[in-house]
C-alpha cells in the first residue's frame, strides 16, 4: 500500500477538466522549500486558503475547490502542507516552519482583497499561527476540529521512537511525516499559546462533541486564549466526529459563503 494520500498533477488535471473547471497547479519556492497548491475560482475575488490536517493533502478540500457557488465568489487555494502531497513529501516540520513557509506564499498571492484561512485538525493551529504572524493579511480564520490546547494533547510517547531511524521506516507513506510533526506539536503548541493573543481577525471555531481524535475541550481553551480577536464564534456539532470538512460540508460551505 502506497499510503501517500496525494493526487498527482495529472490526476488533478483530469479531475477538474471533466467538470470543466478552470484551475491552476502551482509550485512556489518559500524559504528554500517547495509549496505545492491548486487554485480555482475568481482571481479578482477574496481568497479562501484551505489547510489540511495530518496526514492529508490539498485534495482533502477538493469538493470546495469544485463548488460552483464558492468558485463564483472566491479565489480558492488548497495547499499541500510541507512534507505532504507534493510539497517535499516525507519530512514533517515544526509548526512555526509550516507557518513561515505558508506565510511567505500568502504574501505573494495577496491581491489586495481579504484572505480567509480554513484549517482542519493540524491545520487549525497552523492557521491560528498565521493569523497571529500576518495580522495585516488575514481577515478571518475558520478552525475545524483544531488541536490547540497543549495541556490536553495526548502524551503518545510511542511517537518519539518512530521519529528516528530505524523505526520511522516502519511507518508507511504519509504516516511518517505525520508522526514526526505530531510529536513536535506537543511542544510547539506551548509558544503558540502566547501568540494567540496577537490574533486580531474574526475567528470561527467548529468542533464535534463526538470527536475521538481531537479533544472537544479545545474550543473552550481557544475562547479563553484568543482575547483580542475582532470576534470569536464557536459551534459545537452533536455529530460529525473529527471529519467535519466532509461530514458537515453544507454547514461549512454556508459559513464560507457569508465570510465576505
Amino acid at each position: 500500500i502506497d499510503c501517500k494520500m496525494r493526487m498527482s498533477d495529472y490526476e488533478a488535471k483530469k479531475e477538474f477538466e471533466k467538470d470543466n473547471i478552470k484551475y491552476e497547479i502551482k509550485n512556489s519556492i518559500e524559504n528554500n522549500h517547495t509549496l505545492h497548491y491548486i487554485q480555482t475560482g475568481n482571481d479578482s475575488g477574496p481568497t479562501l486558503v484551505f489547510v489540511h490536517g495530518s496526514p492529508g493533502s490539498w485534495q482533502d478540500f477538493k469538493a470546495y475547490l469544485k463548488d460552483p457557488d464558492l468558485i463564483k465568489k472566491y479565489r480558492l487555494i488548497s495547499i499541500d502542507r510541507p512534507g505532504f502531497g507534493y510539497s517535499e513529501f516525507g519530512k514533517g516540520l515544526h509548526l512555526q516552519d509550516n507557518g513561515d513557509i505558508i506565510g511567505c506564499a500568502l504574501k505573494k498571492i495577496y491581491n489586495n482583497k481579504p484572505i480567509y484561512l480554513i484549517g482542519h485538525s493540524y491545520g487549525g493551529p497552523t492557521i491560528a499561527l498565521l493569523a497571529a504572524d500576518y495580522p495585516e493579511k488575514i481577515q478571518g480564520i475558520v478552525i475545524l476540529a483544531g488541536a490547540l490546547d497543549p495541556a490536553i494533547e495526548p502524551k503518545e510517547k510511542w511517537r518519539k521512537a518512530f521519529v528516528r531511524a530505524p523505526l520511522k521506516y516502519l511507518l508507511p507513506g504519509a504516516f511518517r511525516p505525520s508522526n514526526q510533526e505530531l510529536w513536535y506539536l506537543k511542544k510547539d503548541l506551548i509558544p503558540l499559546q502566547t501568540k494567540l493573543k496577537q490574533i486580531k481577525c474574526g475567528v470561527y471555531i467548529i468542533h464535534a462533541k463526538n470527536d475521538m481524535l481531537v479533544d472537544p475541550r479545545n474550543p473552550a481553551y481557544m475562547k479563553k486564549e484568543i482575547i483580542n480577536a475582532a470576534f470569536v464564534k464557536d459551534t459545537m456539532f452533536p455529530s460529525g466526529n473529527h471529519f467535519l470538512p466532509w461530514n458537515h460540508y453544507k454547514d461549512i460551505k454556508a459559513l464560507l459563503m457569508q465570510l465576505n
